[in-house]
């Protein structure tokens, strides 16, 4: 029997579904993240479960109509200047979020969930700074997987933050 991706562990797409619907309806709410996120897209929340969806091994429902690269993700978050503090509530929130939308609570999942958020938020944190730029070589869309610390083809990509 062929190994299961986070994706279907996950529940597919309706268990990621309700997880960025839960998560924004509590970040719409929260002080420190609503600010960022008040003037988000109606289908912001779908965008983003399409956009875990794939990474954890589903279908590429993000980058088919949105930009086919991890580039079309990394420039959503330039000149947004996040904090580090913003981070930390962010994936905090989304952990709890993943409790409260009934996502498998087995280490080995949570382990992988967190990791990719982890590794996830601390990007959008750096690419969100004053004078970042995308890198000039797309880089494809990040599949996160099992016990797995970073893709395997970002092993040696750095983004490096401006002097």
């Amino acid at each position: 029997m062929p190994v299961p991706t986070l994706y279907e562990w996950a529940g597919g797409m309706p268990a990621i579904e309700r997880l960025t619907t839960v998560f924004y309806q509590h970040v719409l709410k929260d002080p420190l993240l609503q600010p960022i996120f008040a003037n988000m897209p109606a289908d912001h929340p779908q965008h983003v479960a399409w956009w875990l969806a794939e990474v954890f091994g589903g279908p590429a429902a993000y980058t088919g109509p949105y930009g086919g690269s991890h580039q079309s993700m990394m420039s959503k978050h330039l000149g947004r200047h996040l904090t580090e503090e913003q981070r930390v509530r962010w994936t905090h929130m989304i952990a709890a979020a993943a409790d409260e939308a009934g996502l498998p609570t087995d280490p080995e999942f949570r382990s992988a969930f967190v990791a990719y958020i982890e590794w996830g938020t601390r990007i959008a944190v750096i690419m969100s700074q004053p004078g970042m730029e995308l890198p000039e070589k797309p880089e494809p869309m990040p599949h996160w997987g099992w016990g797995q610390a970073i893709p395997p083809e970002y092993a040696t990509a750095k983004i490096e933050e401006p002097a």
